[in-house]
């Protein structure tokens, strides 16, 4: 008999989980997913992926704003706590769901809850681990199916796959591997389950890293840092928030770049002519590739430099877009 399953997520990370399961014929009996959440110019109501996902395949959904039982939102959490009790769930699945689960959650499944993280733990435990995992360099990361309990990412660990990260690979570019590798992973591990035989492995204490969430001010450029640590930046915050730097009076967004040689005053143009941009950072240089002027859309420093004059000597500067 397959398994009775409750899916908590929200993002498209989380949405490929969810069609991963109910492609491979799980009972979904319930899913959470966060409250409709304004988006878009006109700042509309969107649902998430994951509703998405629920209501085009009939799947029971509930969208509580808290899970605490003495919170704010107490009618919302005891409304919940009453849909997974009715759902009789053998099991949880969570996926970037957003919201802190409290004991009772993980104590209403019979066989407990599973969590699919973006990372090789225990690195990179918290809220931003793959953006986290670009920007230092890491040479590789994956995915951990991990059984929850009540610290943070700190659960038993039951499977985990790695996937290499490339030289120019972004945020967005390593999310869609690793939310297809998380949905193959999800998969197998209630196939083992089904069949009892999964095994669990505690964390190790050595080599906790934590992945804080991210913080839009971290956008701004300082140019003071070495050029391949900002290099690491632009594509660790590719698709959000992105990396920006001051032209003037105007905040220019920064999506490509490539570390090259050149020293100088951090911020100041090396170069601005023959179709290349390149800036002085506190240790190297950093050529321009690809970036984006407000209100525009993204475009080759070459086409960019053509609208937008720069002079060799002049200096950008750090503003969060």
């Amino acid at each position: 008999m397959s398994l009775r399953v409750a899916f908590a997520g929200t993002p498209e990370f989380a949405r490929v989980a969810l069609q991963a399961l109910a492609g491979a014929g799980f009972e979904i009996v319930l899913v959470l997913s966060q409250p409709d959440r304004p988006a878009g110019r006109g700042l509309k109501l969107q649902a998430s992926p994951v509703k998405q996902f629920a209501l085009e395949h009939g799947l029971p959904l509930a969208q509580p704003r808290s899970l605490r039982l003495d919170g704010r939102f107490a009618d919302d959490a005891r409304a919940a706590q009453q849909a997974l009790a009715d759902a009789a769930a053998d099991m949880l699945v969570v996926a970037a769901y957003g919201l802190i689960l409290p004991a009772w959650v993980l104590a209403v499944p019979r066989l407990g809850a599973l969590n699919i993280h973006g990372s090789l733990l225990p690195r990179w435990r918290g809220a931003a681990p793959i953006h986290r995992a670009v920007e230092a360099g890491d040479a590789s990361t994956g995915i951990t199916i991990m059984q929850m309990d009540e610290g943070l990412d700190t659960g038993a660990m039951l499977l985990r796959a790695a996937v290499p990260i490339g030289p120019d690979d972004t945020t967005g570019l390593l999310h869609d591997r690793l939310a297809a590798l998380g949905g193959r992973l999800i998969v197998q591990a209630l196939q083992l389950a089904e069949r009892r035989e999964l095994q669990p492995e505690p964390q190790p204490a050595e080599g906790v890293t934590y992945a804080h969430k991210i913080d839009k001010a971290e956008s701004a450029i300082d140019w003071r840092l070495p050029a391949a640590v900002i290099e690491r930046r632009v594509r660790a915050f590719d698709p959000f928030p992105g990396a920006s730097f001051t032209l003037g009076d105007q905040t220019v967004k920064l999506w490509r770049a490539r570390v090259c040689g050149g020293q100088g005053a951090p911020g100041s143009v090396l170069a601005a002519g023959a179709g290349r941009l390149v800036v002085a950072c506190g240790e190297g240089a950093l050529e321009l590739l690809e970036v984006q002027a407000a209100g525009g859309r993204r475009q080759a420093a070459s086409q960019f430099l053509q609208a937008h004059p720069v002079a060799a000597g002049g200096v950008l500067g750090s503003r969060a877009a």
